[in-house]
């Protein structure tokens, strides 16, 4: 357990299908972030490239290469806990892993996570999706990693959110839970703030979720409203619709006071 409150970012971005373009993008933010005394800042899911998942899948060795360093020099440039949102990394088999990664101050991988449940869904005539056709689900094991300054930080991404079991399974050792996601428009304004708070309240957790917002491209269009929540299920930190930073304070009296009053994790049966 961390000992001292500590200010969190999470950045809401609107990717494209320029790389350059995109970094250029997530690094001005990262850089607004800690200059607004941010210590952990986080980046939303396919934040360095949104195209098409083919297109992704094409780009995929570029991508995994310029990545790693990218996130490791600004972490270690504005000495920050900077969760690297999720972009493609290949797989065997010609597909790609989902993988998330939070790197520390010092601008060293911390810890890496790829992406468990895939987004295939039909959500009408004209919208539907099926992730599967070109990304490798990852160990289905929860990821978590834990220092004495940011706590426990338990990693997931996306269209994670909607299995309990898996945050269950981090609820122990995590404190935080993240969740950066590129949600679509179309389920984000029935299911994204009720399944983030869900999670916060059941796990009695910080859930943290950067998100990407708007068009990208003509048929694809994500819903936005990065926020951070408190382990009571309030809502502390919200960006809206636009591209920017939102922030919450990270507590850990408040974690140890909800906890406290509502010991959930220890009357568990299951």
């Amino acid at each position: 357990m961390f000992s001292s409150s500590y200010k969190a970012a999470v950045i809401q971005m609107n990717s494209q299908t320029d790389l350059d373009a995109n970094l250029e993008q997530a690094y001005d933010l990262v850089k607004e972030a800690s200059k607004n005394g941010a210590l952990v800042v986080g980046l939303p899911e396919n934040f360095a490239f949104l195209g098409g998942l083919s297109m992704r899948m094409e780009r995929a060795d570029e991508i995994a290469e310029r990545l790693p360093q990218f996130l490791s020099e600004i972490a270690k440039e504005f000495e920050i806990y900077l969760m690297g949102g999720s972009y493609p990394v290949p797989a065997e088999g010609g597909k790609v892993f989902n993988h998330s990664t939070l790197y520390g101050p010092d601008g060293t991988e911390k810890i890496s996570y790829n992406k468990i449940h895939l987004f295939d869904v039909d959500l009408g005539d004209e919208e539907s999706y099926r992730e599967s056709d070109y990304v490798e689900p990852g160990m289905a094991e929860p990821t978590f990693y834990e220092d004495e300054t940011i706590g426990g930080w338990g990693l997931t991404v996306c269209y994670d959110l909607r299995f309990p079991e898996l945050y269950r399974a981090l609820a122990g050792k995590s404190q935080v839970l993240s969740v950066p996601s590129a949600f679509t428009y179309t389920t984000g304004q029935d299911h994204w703030k009720v399944l983030l708070r869900a999670r916060a309240i059941e796990n009695t957790a910080y859930v943290f979720a950067p998100a990407q917002t708007g068009m990208h491209g003509p048929n694809r269009k994500t819903w936005g409203h990065a926020i951070i929540v408190d382990p009571w299920g309030e809502v502390i930190a919200n960006a809206g619709t636009d591209i920017g930073v939102a922030y919450g304070q990270i507590d850990p009296d408040k974690l140890k006071h909800v906890r406290s009053n509502i010991p959930s994790l220890k009357h568990r049966r299951l």
